[in-house]
């Protein structure tokens, strides 16, 4: 196994910034969400790759009146891996999620 690259103060720095801009961008979906003013149709249709690397059972957990067992029991029986991303979701599964969870 090969050791990560060694990386410049600058890089580190960069990169950090970067992870944190998108763990405050995904936070932002979740709580929209949350709060209604997003719904599970756009977080599916969405072209944004900050949302694309959500975890689906994220995303799930975030919609108002679902908690983690029926987020995961629905992921169970449409056949979704819970470490899915929205990003590779297949059709059939993203039209699942809306009959399940309205749109």
């Amino acid at each position: 196994m090969t050791p990560p690259p060694q990386l410049t103060d600058e890089q580190r720095a960069a990169a950090l910034a970067k992870a944190a801009e998108v763990r405050t961008a995904r936070a932002a979906v979740k709580a929209r969400i949350k709060n209604h003013s997003m719904s599970l149709s756009d977080v599916l249709s969405s072209d944004d790759p900050n949302v694309a690397g959500i975890k689906v059972l994220s995303i799930l957990e975030s919609l108002p009146k679902v908690g983690k067992v029926k987020a995961r029991r629905a992921m169970d029986e449409i056949g979704i891996a819970h470490s899915r991303k929205i990003q590779g979701l297949g059709s059939r599964q993203r039209d699942e999620l809306l009959r399940v969870f309205g749109v």
